[in-house]
This record gives C-alpha cells, structure tokens and sequence, in this order.
C-alpha cells in the first residue's frame, strides 16, 4: 500500500495449460506479487472523475418510476461490505463456489482467495473501493454468464501478458468506475449518459449487473488488442470507458441487449 491508498497485486502467467495447486483449485499456474503502486487507487480515480464542462449545466427530470429505480440503485451503492454480516459472508462463500465448483472453501479468510485475484487472503479488504455492490456484480457475473465468467477468471481467451490484471481486484475497480462514470450517487442524473442510463434501469432493474458484465468482457477485449501488461491498467479502463460511452450514445439503444458489446457475454 503506498501513501496514496492504492496497490496493487500482479498475477503472473507461467505456463498454458492447468493443474491442481496445493489449495485443491484447478487453475492455470500462476505467482501473485502484491507491491506498491497506482494503479488501483490514485489511477483509478483519474479514470473516473473526468467530465466535460457542458455535462456538467444538463438537467433531466424524472418520472415517479425512474425515481424509484435510482433509489434502489443507490440504497445498493451505499452498502458497505460487512465481514461480520450473515448475508454478506454467505454471498462470499457463493462466488467462491461459482467460481470454483466442487473445490472446497477452506474459510472466508484463505490464502486460496489469492487465487481469484484477491490482493490477500482476506477479500473483506478489497471490497472498501466498491462496496458490498462489488460482490453482487461478480456473483451475478458467475451465475448468469458463467462462460464469460470463467474465462475471464482463468485467462482463457487470447495472447494473455506475462503480467496479468488480478481478476476480483479488477472486477471492484469495474464497479466504482461505472458508479462514478454513470454519476449514480447524484440525486438525478446531471450528464447525457446518466439519464440514458437512466432509462434503461427503468426497463430492467438488473441493467447495472448486466452492464458490469459487458464492462469486464469489454476490458478484457480491450487488454488483448493493447497487448497490455499490468502497469497499463489504467490506459485499458480509460479506453473501456469511452467504449462504453460510446455505444451508449448510440440513437438505437433502447434497451440493454442493443449494445453492440453485448454479444461478448456468453452463458
């Protein structure tokens, strides 16, 4: 951890292939480095906080139902991971079986959660950036489109770098930046892109979930074409955002499913 908050964990590939490491998971083999650095925290945050001048003079009414809709939204966003709560601790131990079926989860604090990204065997850590939104974004990931899930968690797709992004660590960074690039926390959208947003939620109240899986399959795809390694974190979310902005901008988005990125997720 450096003195701005952020860190990072640097998962390297070694071999293609798989085999059964000593906390019984089957994954490709790979050595996790924690260190100090950006490009979590400090970078991050640079990514998020950009907005153009004119976005910030919009203004958008809404309807009683998109009202509600954000309510619900945003009373999620608010909650904190809590390691002591029931439904918090069994929403953990889910994802791990999402992820790992059949492997035994040995505790909620393991070094075998290292294996999915985490930055230490105690994911509760790592989830201050997101929230408890950030679990429910990847155990809806895992159960809805375990395919995609999967291969993004074992690095199946593509020319894959020496130095990997973490997988869980990355899919909370996905969270918080959709929060801020989406400007949920705010009362009713201020921007373009949250009032369209706005009314896809109003269609489908699970349209943040599903948009949180298009966004780590859209960055994934974007690290692949970079060629990126780990230090080019922060460029990847960069590109993934004006990604995402872009088709949602699109005049023939009505729906979630019209995004062109959508065809990635696969179940």
């Amino acid at each position: 951890m450096d003195e701005s908050g952020g860190s990072f964990v640097a998962v390297r590939r070694l071999s293609q292939g798989s085999e059964r490491n000593a906390t019984g998971c089957h994954s490709s083999p790979a050595e996790v480095v924690t260190g100090s650095t950006a490009w979590i925290g400090r970078g991050l945050s640079c990514v998020c906080a950009q907005r153009r001048e004119s976005d910030a003079r919009l203004s958008f009414d809404l309807t009683p139902h998109q009202e509600e809709c954000l309510q619900r939204l945003q009373r999620r966003i608010e909650v904190a991971y809590d390691s002591l709560n029931k439904e918090h601790q069994e929403a953990l131990r889910a994802l791990w079986y999402a992820s790992y079926p059949g492997v035994e989860l040995l505790g909620l604090i393991s070094e075998q959660w290292k294996e999915m990204g985490w930055q230490g065997k105690d994911p509760s850590t790592d989830f201050r950036g997101g929230g408890f939104i950030s679990l429910e974004n990847l155990l809806f990931f895992a159960r809805n489109y375990p395919k995609s899930f999967q291969d993004l968690l074992r690095k199946q797709d593509g020319d894959r770098a020496l130095w990997e992004y973490p997988f869980a660590v990355a899919g909370v960074n996905i969270t918080f930046m959709l929060i801020q690039m989406l400007d949920l926390q705010a009362g009713k959208p201020r921007t373009l892109l949250g009032a369209i947003f706005l009314k896809l939620l109003s269609d489908n109240e699970r349209v943040f979930d599903i948009l949180y899986c298009i966004t780590f399959k859209l960055m994934d795809q974007q690290w692949l074409t970079m060629h990126a390694s780990y230090m080019d974190f922060n460029t990847v979310m960069k590109a993934t955002r004006r990604q995402l902005e872009r088709e949602l901008l699109l005049e023939d988005i009505q729906r979630i499913e019209d995004m062109p990125s959508y065809r990635l997720l696969a179940r």
